[in-house]
């Protein structure tokens, strides 16, 4: 297979900037050859804005049992991207899914095993994975510089989003449109990278989640959580739309030192020798060990959207490995179902969380909102958030 004969399903916000992407030859050995939309203004969008025969499809099935494409760029709302990733798997197609995975892991699970009983290439667009920052951070983690982790803070802040970003679509910040707000659209990048710089999953989570706190909108806008981990490390998270100025700053702490990330920058305090150490050995009375300060020069690139859909080309191509795997996608939405569950709840709960109870109270939480569920059928082939 020399070139990827790929097609884009959902072509809003997101799904536009794939589909110009991949037709402008910015990707190297993908080739756009059908799209599916059941949009008229967004098929009249595609007509204009891209060259060469790109094959338009309004229905999901004809769209995979007609289109001839090998791959398939899911970039539709939130609900389908598991049912939509299954059929493709199903059709045998190479599938790269926009984030979130899924709103609830229980279908998300399914939409797993079935990309493993296809064996097909399966990625997500966690894009702040090929941000250079981020990579470092976790080569200083995953190499043992910091030692083993104590504790985890990241403050989010900075995605502040005033009243008319909620009113401007109907299934915003919804439960039935979208499935969760903050969590789910400006800081499920941040749990995931939480997590796979730090290689921890949460053992257990108590938290509080704030409904409308700062906007007339029926989800949440701001978000506490307090984490544990198997190690005995504590983390906390904060996440806000209804801050300004808002915070972006991200603390590790190991036992060989601290790692801070704050306005796009690399900090690291390293200890000449473990706490652990120092705290068995030293005998001075008050005392703490050596640090030196290290700036790191490394630069914060947010902008790499391309490099993981290159990256799943290649992965389909040259067997390259993944950077962003499709099942991954299930951490980072198994942290903020837990967070969800918690402040529902008013407990502590534990991951792997149950499924099903999840999945019971985000009905609920649906079944009470005023929110049309003909809204969604409507939207569901072109419309992404911009988060």
């Amino acid at each position: 297979m020399s070139v990827v004969k790929i097609g884009v399903i959902g072509i809003g916000n997101m799904g536009s900037s794939h589909v110009q992407m991949i037709n402008k030859g910015q990707i190297k050995g993908a080739e756009l050859t059908a799209v599916c939309s059941s949009n008229e203004s967004r098929i009249e969008w595609v007509k204009t804005h891209t060259k060469g025969e790109v094959e338009i499809f309004k229905d999901v099935e004809t769209f995979f049992n007609e289109s001839g494409i090998e791959a398939v760029l899911i970039a539709t709302p939130h609900y389908s991207h598991p049912e939509l990733a299954k059929k493709a798997f199903a059709k045998g197609k190479h599938v790269l899914i926009e984030k979130p995975a899924g709103v609830y892991t229980k279908n998300v699970l399914e939409m797993n095993a079935a990309a493993k009983y296809c064996g097909k290439v399966f990625s997500i667009m966690y894009n702040q994975r090929a941000n250079p920052l981020y990579q470092k951070v976790r080569d200083l983690i995953q190499s043992g510089e910091l030692g083993e982790i104590k504790r985890t803070n990241w403050i989010v802040t900075d995605s502040y989003r005033p009243q008319c970003y909620y009113d401007s679509s109907k299934w915003r910040a919804t439960w039935k449109g979208e499935g969760g707000g903050v969590l789910l659209n400006q800081a499920l990048h941040q749990l995931d990278i939480w997590q796979w710089t730090t290689g921890l999953m949460p053992k257990s989570i108590r938290s509080v989640t704030s409904l409308g706190k700062y906007h007339d909108v029926e989800v949440e806008d701001d978000v506490t959580a307090f984490v544990e981990y198997e190690n005995g490390a504590t983390g906390v998270f904060i996440a806000s739309t209804g801050e300004a100025p808002g915070t972006n700053r991200l603390e590790i702490v190991g036992d060989r030192g601290k790692i801070v990330v704050e306005n796009e920058e690399l900090t690291f305090y390293q200890l000449t020798q473990s706490e652990r150490e120092f705290n068995s050995s030293y005998t001075g009375g008050f005392g703490q060990p050596e640090c030196e300060k290290m700036k790191i020069p490394v630069k914060s690139d947010n902008a790499n959207h391309a490099i993981i859909v290159q990256n799943w080309i290649d992965a389909i191509v040259k067997n390259s490995p993944l950077l962003s795997p499709g099942e991954d996608g299930v951490k980072a939405l198994e942290i903020s179902n837990g967070i969800y569950l918690s402040s529902w709840l008013n407990e502590w709960v534990e991951l792997p969380i149950d499924a099903d109870l999840y999945h019971e109270k985000l009905l609920e939480k649906i079944n009470a909102s005023t929110f049309e569920k003909k809204q969604v059928t409507n939207t569901i082939l072109d419309v992404t958030g911009t988060h």
